[in-house]
């Protein structure tokens, strides 16, 4: 499928301007501003330091963000769609950046105007309702490499739009990329914390089935591991494994548990390269080991 050229926001998605540009501070003018968790920071590095090693291989690249917006907006640094908009050299050549909030979709929008020479389009609008149309617009070719980031905020992605993304390439050539961040640390809390007309609503939407109590239920990390295998078993990723981001560098709480599916060989060594270089091997926690080492390869 060709690509085809693109004239206007409104092409793919509907786009909705959102009010004028709130800037965000550069780095080093940023006075008596907290720094971000070391967690938000650490998410950010590693997913920088993964597409370096991803365009070494591929050449080129397109980055799909589903929740793109700015978790901490005082702190670009801890930015992953910044910092993957500032790496060098410049492979990846086609950015499509989402998210629902309007005060992150007036940074996203800041984003882009800082880097007019890119490919990047903004789109204000739910990821979920509207992935199909990015997918069927013809923008992204059929040899193209694809690399999808999926940090939400707890429930916020949806099962059937991780569905769509893995069902996209296939069978042609290679699945798209994902990294999918689990929520752990505060999983139990958030889902107490439910209404129960919502927890019905939203948990089998998030899980995709409806045994998503039972899933509630089970350890921290069979947990992950449940979720890891749906990606293997039921989206068909040849490779998928499970990293910690941990409340502090070497210790603490597991805030989440980083999810990396690939179908290319090389992607699993890539992975392990990027979070020893960021969280340092000293933090690999004994279950990352374990679920890694268990994967067949």
């Amino acid at each position: 499928m060709a690509r085809k050229k693109h004239t206007s926001q409104t092409e793919t998605l509907p786009f909705e301007i959102p009010p004028p540009r709130i800037a965000y501070a550069p780095k080093g003018k940023r006075r008596g501003v907290t720094p971000p968790p070391i967690w938000t920071e650490n998410k950010a590095k590693l997913i920088e330091r993964y597409l370096h090693y991803f365009v070494m291989v591929t050449k080129h690249g397109t980055y799909i963000d589903g929740f793109a917006g700015p978790q901490a907006i005082d702190h670009p640094d801890s930015w992953a769609a910044k910092l993957a908009l500032e790496m060098e050299p410049k492979w990846l050549r086609h950015f499509h950046l989402f998210d629902n909030d309007s005060s992150k979709a007036r940074c996203l929008l800041d984003l882009k105007a800082d880097h007019p020479d890119r490919d990047i389009q903004v789109y204000h609008t739910d990821f979920n309702q509207n992935v199909q149309h990015l997918l069927e617009s013809g923008d992204i070719g059929e040899r193209e490499a694809v690399f999808c980031l999926l940090d939400q905020q707890t429930f916020e992605c949806d099962w059937a739009t991780v569905e769509t993304l893995a069902r996209y390439q296939d069978p042609r050539r290679r699945k798209i990329e994902l990294f999918y961040f689990l929520p752990n640390s505060w999983f139990e809390r958030a889902v107490a914390a439910m209404h129960e007309d919502t927890k019905r609503e939203t948990l089998p939407r998030w899980w995709g089935r409806n045994d998503w109590a039972s899933f509630a239920e089970l350890p921290r990390p069979e947990r992950c591991q449940a979720f890891a295998d749906r990606l293997k078993n039921d989206l068909g990723y040849a490779f998928v494994d499970a990293y910690a981001i941990r409340q502090q560098d070497a210790s603490g709480n597991i805030m989440y548990y980083m999810l990396h599916a690939s179908d290319h060989e090389e992607a699993p060594n890539f992975m392990a390269r990027a979070y020893r270089a960021v969280v340092d091997a000293r933090s690999v926690d004994q279950f990352t080991f374990e679920f890694f080492a268990a994967q067949p390869r």
